[in-house]
């Protein structure tokens, strides 16, 4: 069935020509048995010429909806020529006044109109009623235009429909092709100010290297042990500022400049417990927990943690309502660090974050995704069941190749 029903939406011509065959077939059978009576108004002939003409009309409205339409009023016109008296036929002209009304041109709706109003007067005039008093006769016409008139004005809703549905198409089709733009720019601008922060890490990075460099070469000769141990400081950090400037290599930073300054480390997993105590001091309260063995990790990774519990938090803060609470999770397994951030705030969970980030430069879940994808990374954000948000990311601590 629901390939029937597929096809003839896409062949329309179909139905229309199934449904004109049987108007004609009735048509045909009517002026056979009309043929014989006395009262019966013009041949056989013409009236069999009158009901092709208006199947034909019913068969291409769709596809011609303008020359059936100008076809049924020629076939009406000769019909009353003729004095071929009105028949299941006629139905036809109802069909092509909806058909024009609903997706024909507007001087073709209008001519609809203008001809049923005058086809009921018309045919009365043609054909009166015996006996029958003037009030009688206008009682008939009134009866009789009624159907071109609600055939006119369902056609006429239909268009009015059909245009509203299009305009929301088009309004809908509009704004995603906005949300898509807007959601590049704001990869964009995150990859930018990720690109600034790795900059500043693999800066510090090198600095750090000179210095111990600058004291190794001082110890040389003294305490070779000490030059030993800072060697192994710069080998180590020379690795991790390597690893830094791979996925610095990946982010595009064209036309960003950062002004001119002393490059400064960015915050780590360390400052995380200053965040917290900076929310709590600010009416949110927040239960941090760290499990596993704390140990050394790639700035990259630091940098990423600390920037998802920073936006986590400040949307809590804005958008988690009255009576928040939240929950810091930082997991250290052997070879990833897990992030857990939860709250238990009543505010629209996927709304506030889309709408922006850390102090308004950041941009919600998709910065948080940036970030986590330029460690190699994942993350897992949406609601919580019972109310509040949950994010969960795991961040590698070796680098994907």
């Amino acid at each position: 069935m629901q390939r029937l029903y597929d096809f003839l939406r896409r062949n329309p011509t179909w139905v229309d020509t199934f449904w004109a065959v049987v108007l004609l077939g009735v048509s045909c059978v009517s002026a056979v048995n009309l043929s014989g009576a006395p009262e019966h108004h013009g041949s056989t002939a013409a009236m069999l010429a009158v009901s092709a003409g208006m199947a034909v009309v019913v068969a291409l409205r769709r596809r011609f909806p303008e020359p059936m339409l100008l076809l049924a009023a020629a076939t009406g016109l000769v019909q009353l020529v003729l004095d071929v008296e009105t028949t299941v036929a006629n139905f036809a002209m109802l069909v092509i006044v909806a058909t024009v009304a609903a997706v024909g041109e507007r001087w073709a709706s209008r001519f609809a109109l203008y001809a049923g109003l005058c086809a009921a007067p018309l045919a009365q005039i043609r054909w009166p009623q015996d006996r029958t008093s003037l009030l009688g006769h206008l009682a008939i016409v009134a009866f009789q235009t009624v159907p071109f008139v609600l055939a006119w004005v369902l056609g006429d809703s239909m268009r009015t429909r059909r245009a509203y549905f299009a305009q929301l198409e088009e309004r809908a089709a509009r704004l995603e092709k906005e949300r898509e733009a807007q959601a590049k720019v704001a990869v964009a601008a995150e990859r930018a100010r990720i690109a600034r922060e790795l900059h500043d890490v693999v800066a510090h990075n090198v600095s750090v290297m000179v210095v111990q460099a600058d004291g190794a070469a001082y110890v040389l000769d003294a305490a070779p042990d000490q030059a030993k141990k800072a060697l192994e400081t710069i080998s180590s950090t020379g690795r991790q500022a390597l690893a830094e400037m791979r996925r610095l290599l990946g982010v595009l930073r064209t036309g960003e400049h950062k002004e001119v300054g002393e490059y400064v480390p960015q915050p780590d997993v360390e400052q995380i417990d200053d965040l917290i105590e900076q929310c709590r001091t600010s009416g949110l309260p927040v239960d941090f927990k760290v499990e596993g063995t704390p140990r050394p990790l790639p700035s990259g990774v630091e940098l990423t943690a600390y920037r998802i519990v920073q936006e986590a938090l400040t949307n809590t803060r804005k958008h988690g309502g009255p009576n928040t609470g939240a929950s810091v999770r930082l997991v250290y397994f052997d070879d990833g660090l897990g992030l857990l951030v939860e709250d238990d705030g009543k505010g629209a969970p996927h709304e506030m974050y889309e709408e922006g980030g850390v102090d308004g430069q950041g941009h919600g879940l998709i910065g948080m995704r940036e970030r986590v994808g330029m460690v190699g990374g994942t993350l897992d954000a949406g609601p919580r069941p019972g109310g509040g948000f949950r994010i969960s990311a795991l961040l590698p601590l070796k680098p994907a190749h």
